[in-house]
């Protein structure tokens, strides 16, 4: 037997196939609505093209109808009879049709038979009369709009649903996470990726403290969790990442802060690129002032003044 996931591929395919050719059929019925109209309307005005346009007309009527499914609105029915013979009583069962199927086929024949009809009758009434002119509207428009072959179809092998879609509104959208600095970006797709050295992790407040230095904060991207621990098998991978040696890479604790968020140090920073932000926190607040932090500088100058 076949698996269930290949069960439903094949089913899948011959759906398509099936909505494929319905498609076709109905872009044929329609192309037959034109070429029908076209020769009724020349019938109006010369009757060269009468021969033609019937034989077309039943030629289109009786193929369509030798495909029509009409064994589907069939039923069987089992008939007993007797027979005088020593076998006794026989029965058997044949396929009668029923309503349904004789009114698929007539409404399968009514467009081709109406046809027929109107094009006989523009040669038996002379010149161009009015009701001749609405008579090929009206058979233009009705099979046009009520497409009744195409009913009679259905009628006995219901169409397939539509595909489903989802609402535009029920689509989820995923927007990427933008990064403020490029090493920020660097750390989401190489570090803090899946599989990577420090999953689950931001990295913020990138701060530049020398020609290869640099200072920021590692945090968990997930609220109430920490920063996953790191030992010396996580700075070794680092080191391999950012192509540092492995001595100027630290992992240490924010002063004051807890566990989801972790200070990293690359490098060794210079003293004369070292802002006012970045001497404290490394400088000062740990020894004097633990857990302080600046949270705004105000630049200018003292003037003393004077009574």
């Amino acid at each position: 037997m076949l698996a269930p996931d290949r069960v439903e591929r094949v089913q899948a395919h011959l759906d398509s196939t099936r909505r494929s050719l319905d498609l076709v059929r109905s872009y044929t019925g329609r192309a037959a609505t034109v070429v029908g109209t076209a020769g009724a309307t020349a019938g109006l005005f010369t009757p060269a093209l009468l021969g033609e346009s019937l034989l077309a007309t039943l030629g289109t009527t009786a193929a369509g109808l030798l495909f029509l499914p009409l064994h589907k609105a069939k039923k069987t029915k089992s008939v007993r009879e007797t027979e005088r013979s020593h076998r006794g009583m026989a029965s058997w069962t044949r396929k009668v049709p029923t309503h349904q199927s004789r009114t698929a086929a007539l409404m399968y024949v009514a467009p081709g038979a109406g046809l027929g009809v109107l094009l006989v009758a523009e040669q038996i009434v002379p010149g161009v009369h009015w009701a001749e002119c609405l008579a090929v509207a009206l058979w233009s428009a009705g099979t046009w709009w009520l497409r009744p072959g195409r009913a009679a179809r259905h009628m006995l092998v219901p169409p397939l649903p539509p595909l489903e879609t989802a609402p535009v509104d029920d689509l989820a959208v995923v927007e990427e996470p933008v990064y403020d600095h490029p090493a920020a970006q660097w750390w989401a797709e190489h570090a803090a990726a899946e599989g990577g050295v420090l999953p689950d992790t931001v990295l913020e407040d990138v701060e530049q403290t020398g020609e290869r230095a640099m200072r920021a904060i590692i945090r968990s991207a997930v609220p109430g969790m920490p920063v996953p621990r790191v030992g010396d098998a996580e700075i070794s991978r680092l080191s391999a990442l950012m192509d540092v040696p492995e001595d100027e890479i630290k992992v240490q604790p924010v002063p004051g802060r807890g566990s989801s968020v972790r200070l990293l140090t690359v490098g060794t920073a210079a003293d004369a690129v070292l802002d006012a932000r970045t001497h404290w926190a490394t400088r000062i607040a740990p020894l004097a002032m633990p857990g302080a932090q600046i949270t705004a500088i105000n630049f200018g100058t003292m003037r003393k003044e004077t009574p």
